[in-house]
């Protein structure tokens, strides 16, 4: 019996161990040490249990004055924690361009700009410019003023994330009438590396059944765009230089298996039960195709929308190597990118940052 309770005792100080060490603390970074009747005490300082040691940095910089307030949060749930705020639902985000404006960070090339690309050519759509008041910081300097207050690790994902992206294949959903597919739909983007979706809403009287979890905070970080129809949605991206491929069964239909996928290509997936639309099939490209074996000939439209971009994503690195194929130029602006909107405190990091570099410019009187 004895030798039970000596084992029970064991378990449990191993157990609290274990939970101490996923303990993080919150914290101000210039701390005093207050005298009390049980020795010296850190103010400001909270303690938080974690189910991982793998954290995020983010920096909350308070309004009344230039203190920063540095807060441990979980790697792996801080973007769903973004994403199941009530003010940051793919719902609202497809509802209201203003927050799709806000969500992209550095300066878009203009629409004007894009040009008509050709063979293999790929788009890119961020100058290396952010605008912080009246000054302009480069990517460079974004990643030099936010960096230092991300975790080790959460950078290096970042960094991971940024090389395997590409522009080369975009998503365009077209008058889904569920929120949750169109979720499902962006988290496959992201987990596959396509960086940029398009959303064309045809019936704008519908509403969408709210799923927030769905996304797991997918549209967080992607280039998401919006449209009143196929004809101005499928001009922009002719322009940009992608061929549209509407997914579609009919006789013309070409098997997704047939296709290069190294090619600039828009994969355009249809309503739940009405599929792509008449004007849609009329003004794209291609048709394609999966190829089915079962009694049912059609695939849920989210799970079709995975299955094509895994297909693309496996072709291109079956020809070219890999999917990802940013310039070094590029993946340090969408690395900056993703920086900036990795938390509220990033954008007022940098404009603290460029405020610095410009008094430090000033002429001295």
């Amino acid at each position: 019996m004895s030798s039970c309770k000596t084992l029970i005792r064991t378990s449990l100080s191993s157990v609290d161990s274990k939970v101490n060490s996923f303990s993080a603390i919150q914290f101000l970074p210039s701390l005093s040490l207050r005298p009390t009747k049980q020795g010296l005490s850190y103010p400001f300082v909270r303690t938080r249990n974690y189910g991982t040691v793998q954290a995020a940095i983010s920096v909350e910089t308070s309004d009344s004055n230039t203190t920063n307030t540095f807060s441990l949060t979980e790697q792996h749930n801080d973007d769903e924690t973004d994403s199941s705020s009530s003010k940051d639902t793919v719902e609202k985000l497809l509802t209201n361009k203003d927050d799709l404006t806000q969500l992209m960070k550095m300066e878009r090339r203009p629409m004007a700009l894009s040009g008509r690309g050709g063979g293999t050519r790929r788009w890119f759509p961020y100058l290396d410019k952010f605008k912080c008041g009246e000054v302009w910081l480069n990517s460079s300097e974004v990643v030099e003023a936010v960096g230092p207050y991300l975790m080790a690790e959460r950078k290096d994902r970042f960094v991971n994330v940024v090389k395997n992206r590409s522009y080369s294949v975009c998503l365009v959903v077209e008058g889904l009438s569920d929120f949750g597919n169109v979720s499902a739909a962006f988290r496959s983007a992201d987990a596959l590396g396509v960086q940029s979706v398009h959303v064309v809403s045809c019936d704008s009287s519908k509403r969408y059944r709210e799923n927030r979890h769905v996304s797991m905070g997918a549209e967080k970080w992607l280039d998401i765009e919006l449209w009143d129809s196929p004809k101005e949605c499928f001009e922009v991206l002719r322009s940009r230089g992608y061929r549209i491929a509407t997914t579609h069964v009919g006789m013309d239909a070409v098997s997704i298996h047939d296709m290069d996928w190294s090619y600039p290509t828009a994969i355009v997936v249809g309503n739940e039960s009405r599929g792509i639309s008449d004007e849609a099939l009329e003004l794209s490209d291609l048709h394609c195709s999966i190829p089915m074996k079962g009694m049912v000939d059609s695939f849920n439209v989210s799970v079709a929308a995975g299955i094509l971009m895994h297909h693309a994503v496996c072709d291109r690195a079956s020809r070219l190597g890999c999917h990802g194929d940013l310039t070094s130029e590029e993946k340090q602006i969408l690395l900056a990118e993703f920086l900036l909107r990795h938390s509220k405190s990033s954008v007022s990091i940098a404009h603290e940052f460029a405020k610095k570099a410009a008094n430090l410019h000033l002429p001295r009187m």
